[in-house]
Formats: C-alpha cells, structure tokens, sequence
C-alpha cells in the first residue's frame, strides 16, 4: 500500500558544471525525452499517489513556479540564501510545509518508476534507495551495518561494509526530519556547505536509518556534460524502455494516469496534455 502522499524536491541548485549547456534554466529543466526531468518525475510522484509536492526552488525559481500552473499538486518555496549554502538549508527552508512522512528526492535525477514504488511499498519508517554499481564517475558510496547506514562517502576507501550507490531518493519519516532540522543551525554554522547527506550520516547513530538496494536500478543524476551524454545514450533509453506502461491522457477536463493492470484518476493535474509514455 502506497501510504505515503507528500514529496520534497531539493531544486535549488545553480549547476555550475552545466552551465554551457542549460543555458540559464535550472538543472530540472533539462530535456531527454519529451518533457523535463523534473516534470517527468512529477508525473510519476503523482502516479506513484503522491498528492503534494513541495519544490524548495533557489536558482531561477520562475521556472519551477510555472509547474504550479500545469500541476496542482506542486508548491514552491524559495531558499533565499540558495547559492552560499548546502542542500540541508534547503531542506530546512521547506519545514513549514512538512506535514508526515515524506519521499526526498533530488532535481537532477531520471529514474525509473520502480524507485518510488519500492520506497512506497517499503514498511520502513525512514529508508534510503541504494543501487548497484553505476560507473557514473561522481558517486557517493553508502556504508551500512546490519540493516542500518552508517556513513557516506565518495571515496570507496572510506567505506567498510559497502550498502551500494546513493540514488538520491529516500523516504523520511516525521521524526528524523525533526531531528535533522533541529542539528541543523549549529552544523550549517560551522559548515554552510552542509548537505543532507551529511546530516543523515551524523544523526545515524542515533536515529535508524534503513535503505533499500535495487542492484539493477535504472537512474542517473545529471550534474555534469558527461552525465549528460551517459542519460542520452545509455540510461534514458533503458528507462523508457522500462515506464513504457506508463502514459499521461486527457478524458474529459480532467487527466488520468494509466499503466498494465492499474488505471489511477488524477483530479489534481491541471491544464496540460502529455500523450506519450514517460
């Protein structure tokens, strides 16, 4: 049962190492398909019964408010202080709209839909999504004990008992976001470049935090050219391939999302027609 309804995307980034080619539009904005990244992974949030969605924005926000107009269920929120902080302040900025248990995921990212659905089916309280090797260039490596994270690093010497690769989607519960927001102005005071996942890392000893490993998880982050050229030809195709059942169609004044074996309604989708499989 997908119990879970609300997500935050962390959105906020300037994406240096993308500057050439995003010409002035954030990372989420970049197309290899049809449609955005970022809107391909509302689609699927709202398919996966996410019902709010909450986009903590920092670098050129007028794109993501616009996604409010297409999508009822988005909300934006905007971190003023976006290009001299760590991804935790965003994640901070975007507590007055937490109201439960929460899917976290990053703009930057293309997945396929089996990475929300195994968080959503998940009987964890607060799970992280690890997958198998990647060969990206730019991973972050997840140390584990038993069932529990330990640490994070992107050296692989770092890490004794090695869970997998961070995906960049996790679920979080109530009381972990609390206790991550609470460490959070003491920690972002010594460090303004403090991320999530240095947070998470920090309070494991004390919170449980579990993951979920997909060794053959269809996904890539997009924060560099070669991240790029990677999606186009090796990741997006296989994604496709895989969401195939997966389509977006107009009935009426409303849009329904359909997929084998399972039709969903969703009255919360406003005016905006996607025809094609994601």
């Amino acid at each position: 049962m997908f119990n879970i309804r609300q997500a935050v995307i962390l959105a906020a980034g300037v994406g240096t190492r993308l500057k050439g080619i995003l010409d002035d539009r954030p990372k989420g904005f970049i197309k290899l398909g049809e449609r955005t990244i970022i809107e391909e992974s509302i689609v699927k949030l709202i398919h996966a019964n996410i019902t709010d969605i909450v986009i903590v924005t920092g670098y050129c926000p007028e794109f993501y408010e616009r996604l409010s107009d297409k999508f009822a269920v988005v909300r934006t929120i905007w971190n003023p202080d976006f290009a001299g902080s760590g991804s935790m302040r965003s994640f901070c900025v975007a507590s007055p709209y937490i109201n439960g248990d929460f899917l976290l995921l990053e703009s930057d990212l293309s997945y396929e839909y089996e990475a929300l659905k195994t968080l959503q089916s998940s009987p964890l309280d607060s799970c992280i999504l690890l997958s198998g090797e990647t060969g990206s260039g730019d991973e972050v490596y997840v140390g584990v004990s038993g069932q529990r994270v330990v640490n994070m690093s992107k050296k692989r010497s770092d890490i004794t008992c090695l869970g997998g690769e961070l995906v960049g989607i996790s679920k979080i519960s109530q009381e972990l976001y609390r206790r991550m927001i609470s460490i959070c102005p003491k920690k972002c005071k010594h460090n303004r470049q403090y991320h999530y996942e240095n947070c998470l890392t920090d309070i494991s000893d004390d919170i449980a935090i579990h993951y979920h490993y997909i060794e053959d998880l269809a996904w890539t982050e997009i924060d560099n050219e070669n991240h790029l050229t990677r999606a186009h030809e090796r990741i997006y195709p296989l994604i496709k391939q895989r969401d195939s059942g997966i389509t977006v169609a107009k009935k009426g004044d409303r849009y329904v999302l359909l997929n084998t074996g399972h039709t969903a309604t969703i009255d919360t989708v406003k005016q905006v027609t996607f025809d094609k499989a994601i």
